[in-house]
């Protein structure tokens, strides 16, 4: 049996070499510590230093079972075995226990020894029945529900561990640990698991609604700056323009056939060496006038920029020998296999490492010089898992140490390497673009992509619930590449479809912008790919798109109005119906219609050749079909017409944004 140690603010159990530590941490919510080293450790994490709790919320005490912790509407009780439990203290449900267990069985809390100060740590939580989880990052697995999953803690592309879930039992869970793991979740059990790390740190919240959970989890993690107006617009992308010329006349096109256009995109090697981080003068040779033409249009410019270092790099000799590049701890100093300019074959390239402050500003420095003192302000943060080969992340080194206990961080730390010095440079509009993200990405005004995807309804399908576990997840700034990113051939008839679905879906996305690799390709990779223009694809597609790009306009002042309460509240604007409608149980199992803001439902199509879809319409408000103004009753299942040109979309009923929805 274990013993307590009490204060008005924390409470310590320990036995033997394992201490535990509960503590207040903002409103409602409780932080838990453990490890086997007698005191809290201060290793990387997610969490802001809480504000003091309010006057009169913290409380605790103990008896001869053992000790409780009450912060809000949270609670913690722990018994002198050391077995915990939380509990909402307003109606005394239990939210999350650990189990009971006999008295052979293995510990609750495990600690396993790895080589140096690592072990191999485990946390287990009953399963409670009927239980549904959301958020988790951004998973391929086509589900809402991550109940069932075992969901990789590791970056990849297309794969973004945020180890943050919203329960419907009415709290708010963040694994608060940085290294490679997994969460499973069981029927039997939920298990935590990292593969090397010092402490178990978890955050837990409780909230009577989600909207509630989502605002606090924001207060201890970080709010979102407000977007900027003009990225509301629509964003221009492909892979690749090669060239200034390329790039400048799409531009000009767009403006010429009187479409709006509010970024344009250079993506990668647009640079000359992997690692140099400035144009290459032979495609891009006036790059202020460039920008200042984009400018007078309307039109930023964003250029891609990958943390990957060539060897023939004129900064690689002076990062290695400053130790601002990632090394491996066996073998050659380099994580991706990939191409560059003047190598013939291969190309084998170390990062450089986010973890370092110095690296960081070393990078921004080069940037500075070379593309934001040419007028560039809006940098894509590709590659920034990192997107290591192979996926041994115990063979990397960083700066705070082994790729087990740290990895997942490189992304938050590599947007806020950007973030920092644009802010230095006293830019006060700041967005980047990332392929990446974790706890925390969104105080750094990143933008998520869910990376290269297929071009396929599969895909698309996907990216519907995709978006919505990024959204309970935290991040409110999240898009996809409209027309998924890999094998999307223009000329044939299934694509030309799958585009004009896709830009439905993105008009009611946080950010609404076109990327791909089009087939058929014009030169060989990394060569300019197929053309990815809104007129690209047909007369057809195009009839139908280019209504939705006047739509996005329209809706602008609308969709800043949520990005502002994205900011203040933590509320994302595309959202699950649950969390607008938490008292109509038919809500929680729906996961391909959402909301965009508290007045948009949108049901997208996402099957080929599909003409018709059932759409639910949440109980406790009234509804307008947005195409003709027809009136329906919530509580309901109707059938909705989907010809190609339409997408089902409702307003509440007396949403003045009805004016905005013409008819076909």
């Amino acid at each position: 049996m274990g013993f307590f140690k009490q204060t008005n603010q924390e409470l310590i159990w320990q036995e033997n070499q394992q201490t535990v530590w509960i503590q207040p941490w903002g409103k409602d919510g409780l932080r838990v510590r453990a490890n086997l080293a007698g005191v809290p450790l201060d290793v990387p994490q997610a969490l802001l230093a809480p504000p003091p709790a309010p006057e009169g919320e913290v409380d605790s005490g103990s008896d001869s079972a053992g000790a409780w912790l009450r912060n809000g509407a949270i609670k913690a009780s722990m018994t002198s075995s050391g077995r915990l439990q939380f509990f909402n203290a307003l109606t005394s449900q239990v939210l999350l226990e650990e189990p009971s267990l006999p008295y052979y069985a293995p510990p609750n809390r495990h600690f396993k020894p790895r080589d140096g100060r690592l072990h191999q740590i485990e946390v287990w939580f009953n399963a409670q029945e009927g239980e549904r989880f959301f958020g988790l990052g951004q998973h391929q697995h086509g589900r809402l529900d991550n109940k069932g999953c075992v969901i990789d803690l590791q970056q990849r592309n297309t794969e973004i561990a945020i180890p943050f879930m919203v329960s419907n039992r009415g709290y708010g869970f963040l694994w608060n640990n940085p290294g490679i793991g997994r969460v499973e979740l069981g029927a039997n059990a939920t298990r935590w698991v990292a593969y090397g790390s010092q402490q178990i740190d978890y955050y837990i919240v409780c909230g009577a609604s989600y909207a509630k959970i989502l605002r606090r989890y924001a207060d201890a993690t970080g709010h979102s700056p407000v977007m900027p107006a003009w990225a509301t617009g629509f964003w221009q992308c492909k892979l690749r323009y090669e060239t200034q010329d390329e790039l400048m006349a799409v531009a000009r096109e767009y403006k010429k056939r009187g479409l709006p256009l509010s970024v344009i995109v250079s993506d990668f090697f647009n640079w000359s060496h992997m690692g140099e981080w400035r144009f290459d003068p032979a495609c891009w040779p006036d790059p202020p006038a460039m920008t200042r033409e984009l400018e007078v249009m309307g039109v930023k410019l964003m250029v891609s920029i990958w943390p990957t270092v060539s060897t023939i790099s004129e900064n690689y000799a002076a990062m290695r020998e400053r130790g601002l590049l990632v090394n491996n701890e066996r073998g050659t100093d380099a994580q991706q296999v990939f191409v560059d300019h003047g190598i013939n074959g291969p190309a084998y390239f170390p990062y450089y490492d986010a973890t370092n402050p110095e690296a960081r500003q070393f990078i921004w420095d080069v940037v500075r010089r070379n593309y934001y003192a040419q007028g560039v302000k809006l940098f894509w943060l590709d590659n920034d898992e990192p997107d290591i080969t192979p996926w041994d992340p115990d063979n990397q080194r960083y700066y705070l140490g082994n790729g087990l206990e740290v990895a997942n961080l490189y992304p938050r730390l590599h947007q806020m390497a950007f973030y920092d010095g644009l802010c230095a440079a006293g830019e006060t509009e700041i967005v980047t673009l990332s392929r990446s993200a974790w706890a925390g990405s969104q105080r750094f005004s990143s933008v998520t992509w869910s990376g290269d995807i297929a071009s396929t309804f599969e895909a698309l399908q996907a990216q519907v619930r995709a978006g919505l576990n990024m959204a309970m997840s935290g991040i409110p700034w999240w898009t996809t590449d409209i027309g998924g990113f890999h094998d999307g051939d223009i000329t044939t008839d299934y694509f030309k479809e799958l585009i004009v679905r896709w830009f439905q879906f993105g008009v009611f996305c946080p950010i609404f912008r076109l990327h791909g690799d089009r087939l058929p390709r014009h030169r060989p990779f990394p060569g300019s790919g197929g053309d990815n223009e809104v007129w690209s694809f047909g007369d057809q597609a195009y009839a139908a798109i280019k209504p939705l790009l006047f739509l996005r306009e329209a809706l602008r002042p609308y969709i800043q109005a949520q990005m502002v309460l994205a900011s203040s509240e933590g509320l994302p604007p595309m959202r699950p119906l649950f969390v607008d409608f938490q008292a109509d149980p038919q809500c929680e199992a729906i996961d391909d219609q959402f909301m965009f803001g508290p007045e948009i439902l949108v049901a997208p199509i996402l099957s080929l050749g599909q003409r018709e879809r059932k759409v639910y319409l949440p109980a406790g408000t009234d509804w307008i079909d947005a195409w003709n103004g027809q009136p329906l009753a919530g509580g309901q299942w109707i059938n909705a017409a989907a010809p190609l040109d339409r997408i089902p979309v409702y307003l509440k009923s007396g949403s003045e944004l009805q004016v905005f929805f013409k008819p076909s």
